[in-house]
């Protein structure tokens, strides 16, 4: 098996060890999960933010340990202060050493907080609400097409944001109509190789409707006027920012350099 593989089907346990421990009706009357959600569309199409969905991640299987030491509250705090779009948060603990305490312990930031996940079930997406998410990651190469339109809205339903990550062209039978923010992820996840001028052919076959959103292998501003020239309002970008011993300090950079340039 690839690592996708590997992951998911370890996510399958480990999903339905969460449902016995606890159950859905649990989760529904938990606080959060009747809160008023964040719009991560709203928020990436606000000019007076960056576009970008600054990411916490500890951990990698192809990178291994990223940063082991960064305080996640001071870091999401800086992320939200600077002029994130949206946070994304890994939730996975046994590939990615993350934890939902993790997004709940980034809550009280008035922006989209994504749960990025491998969601594989639906239990995933009352858990999702549950722990204060926004924004819900739905990855097709971990779906079929019925199970992607069945996931997406069901988070509608529940009022969570979803972004579809799409890998190839393949996949783009997995866009419906309840999933209008299309993550496209320049890395293959198979073999882990970045390829953006693919990532580019493949948005010209999107809707026109679509809020696009590159991502991964964005380290230079030059890429993201690139995406934005190509009609992309997103870019999530992580390691960038986590691979620096104060990654606040190095999004705070990046961010000033963003604005000096004057990107799109």
């Amino acid at each position: 098996m690839n690592i996708l593989d590997t992951i998911v089907a370890a996510k399958r346990k480990e999903v339905e060890e969460r449902k016995r421990r606890q159950p859905q009706d649990v989760l529904e009357k938990k606080e959060h999960f009747h809160r008023t959600t964040f719009s991560l569309a709203k928020f990436l199409k606000d000019p007076s933010k960056t576009g970008i969905i600054a990411e916490f991640k500890r951990k990698s299987p192809s990178k291994g340990i990223i940063n082991g030491t960064a305080d996640l509250r001071d870091v999401t705090a800086a992320y939200a202060r600077l002029g994130a779009s949206a946070i994304s948060i890994l939730t996975d603990t046994e590939f990615f050493g993350g934890s939902s305490q993790d997004l709940m312990d980034a809550r009280s930031l008035n922006i989209p907080l994504l749960r990025k996940d491998f969601i594989i079930d639906s239990y995933q997406i009352y858990e999702a609400r549950s722990i204060g998410a926004d924004v819900i990651l739905l990855i097709a190469a971990c779906l079929t097409p019925q199970e992607t339109r069945k996931l997406a809205m069901l988070a509608a339903e529940l009022q969570l944001s979803v972004l579809l990550e799409l890998h190839d062209e393949e996949e783009l039978g997995h866009v419906n109509e309840f999933t209008p923010i299309i993550g496209i992820n320049n890395r293959n996840l198979k073999t882990f190789e970045v390829n953006i001028e693919k990532s580019l052919e493949m948005a010209a076959k999107l809707p026109s409707h679509a809020i696009k959103v590159a991502e991964s292998g964005i380290d230079k501003i030059s890429t993201i006027q690139l995406f934005r020239e190509n009609g992309f309002d997103g870019f999530l970008i992580g390691e960038q920012f986590m691979k620096a011993a104060d990654p606040a300090k190095a999004f705070e950079l990046f961010i000033q350099e963003l604005n000096t340039t004057k990107v799109g």
